[in-house]
């Protein structure tokens, strides 16, 4: 059998990654306007010698690559979703992509403070009136740009009645690390601005390069924090607690049932699996533990195993 066959109704394991999802549109949006803004500030760098501004128009393109990596992650997710060779979906593209912009996050942050001590160690002239300029018009479009892929993505359909425990994650992380990308061009246009304003009206040209650094240190606490998340799903990290404690109270029955072995982990942004053997004195079939614990619980792949407690 082809290994692209489409999965039946039965073994689908798509969980709806075969659609477009709402962050994938925002992104093509904020890519168009974030390159756009990007070829302005590197011309109107050249073209009034400012070397703020260049840096500033390079940056930008820096994070114009990275949302072209979300993109690409939207898409490949989106058009292998029926592919077999992903067991579990492509759900973990989105993690992936989410991880990989962290990281360039975390490297635009080192080339940032690099840049700024190089800055404080060897001044530059800056034409203050018309970088302060194009660094407005660069802080409205990033504006537009957080404001397009600020809203949470889409939940997905669920025709269920399942609740929400503490701990549960339904994070687009792809969609995320687009966000941080906008918003720290955001943080540094506002940097900028500020700087440019007290370097032209107090002559405080060290302003700039501190700012950076400012800017730099905030970068990096977000990229962080993103890598941990992304990596909690990219290495099947246990589920929340929360969560664990709630199967445990759905199924389990003083000493008629017992949970032996609980393996919970996401595959994809809002989507569960779960592993989950069991031992019993009244064994039933897989199907009924199954719909008891769907039936307030939301996991997407199920596997429940029921063992029976031999009495001697």
């Amino acid at each position: 059998m082809n290994k692209s066959t489409p999965y039946t109704i039965q073994d689908s394991h798509t969980f709806n990654q075969d659609k477009k999802r709402e962050g994938e549109v925002r992104t093509m949006i904020v890519i168009a306007i974030t390159a756009t803004m990007m070829v302005v500030e590197i011309a109107s760098g050249i073209i009034f010698s400012s070397i703020a501004l260049l840096a500033d128009g390079l940056h930008m393109a820096s994070h114009a690559s990275a949302l072209t990596i979300t993109a690409f992650a939207y898409i490949y997710a989106r058009r292998q979703a029926n592919n077999r060779d992903f067991s579990f979906g492509t759900g973990k593209v989105n993690a992936l992509g989410g991880y990989t912009g962290a990281v360039l996050l975390a490297v635009f942050a080192l080339i940032m403070v690099w840049e700024s001590i190089d800055r404080l160690m060897n001044p530059v002239e800056i034409s203050f009136d018309q970088a302060i300029i194009v660094a407005i018009l660069g802080l409205i479009v990033n504006g537009v740009s957080v404001f397009i892929l600020g809203g949470q993505p889409g939940q997905r359909e669920d025709h269920g009645h399942h609740h929400k425990v503490e701990g549960e994650h339904d994070d687009d992380h792809n969609l995320r690390s687009a966000y941080l990308h906008v918003l720290a061009d955001t943080l540094t246009s506002i940097f900028a601005i500020f700087a440019l304003l007290a370097g032209k009206y107090f002559g405080l040209t060290w302003m700039d390069p501190l700012m950076g650094i400012v800017g730099a240190v905030l970068v990096a606490r977000w990229s962080i924090g993103l890598i941990r998340t992304t990596t909690d799903v990219l290495l099947d990290k246990q589920g929340s607690d929360a969560l664990q404690e709630q199967i445990r109270e759905i199924l389990q029955d003083g000493d008629e049932v017992e949970i032996t072995d609980l393996h919970l982990w996401s595959i994809g942004p809002n989507i569960n699996s779960a592993i989950i053997s069991i031992q019993t004195k009244s064994p039933r079939s897989p199907q009924y533990y199954k719909q008891q614990l769907l039936s307030e619980v939301k996991i997407d792949h199920l596997s429940i195993e029921v063992n029976p407690i031999n009495n001697k």
